[in-house]
């Protein structure tokens, strides 16, 4: 791929896919020539942190499923990916499983009934602690993008909550924002 700045809309990654379309990534990688793949490096229940907690409205340390990816594109890592889930949505699902979900979470979510309508995220940047920087392939010195996003429901509850880290020279991210 030509251009070395991959520029990302959350959108796509917000709407239930249709019946038979793969994941959003993979459709976005594809439609850039590329390979778009991840690896799901851990998947179950874990205790929240103090950040995951108050994303999600809950007690630090109560119990989440998280399914923690590396985000790769033609075999090289772009972006490690950390999704949380309230456990009353997600415990006994594929979501806390390690296997790949057909259509991505947010598809699962809907047909579990769901449904994403608020999305709330926030971006910072900052220097990768060394493991973060290994599993991403940076130099020493590269910053990365830290997006934040929480997901709601019609009844404005948290219903999944994404901390995504990116080397911020490859990425550039994009929101369009209709008023009206």
């Amino acid at each position: 791929m030509s251009d070395s700045r991959w520029v990302s809309a959350s959108m796509p990654y917000l709407t239930p896919r249709n019946q038979g379309q793969t994941d959003a990534w993979g459709a976005e990688a594809a439609a850039r020539g590329g390979k778009g793949g991840q690896r799901i490096v851990h998947a179950g229940e874990v205790p929240s942190s103090d950040e995951v907690a108050a994303l999600l409205g809950m007690t630090a340390g109560e119990a989440v499923v998280t399914r923690r990816r590396v985000i790769e594109l033609d075999g090289m890592p772009v972006e490690l990916t950390d999704t949380y889930y309230p456990t009353a949505i997600a415990r006994g699902t594929p979501l806390a499983e390690r296997g790949k979900i057909r259509g991505g979470a947010v598809t699962l979510l809907a047909e579990l009934g769901h449904l994403g309508v608020r999305v709330r995220e926030d971006v910072t940047a900052r220097l990768p602690d060394p493991e973060e920087r290994e599993a991403l392939r940076l130099d020493t010195g590269e910053p990365v993008l830290c997006l934040s996003r929480v997901t709601f429901d019609d009844a404005d509850r948290p219903i999944q909550a994404d901390l995504m880290l990116m080397p911020a020279d490859r990425q550039q991210l994009r929101y369009e924002i209709r008023i009206g």
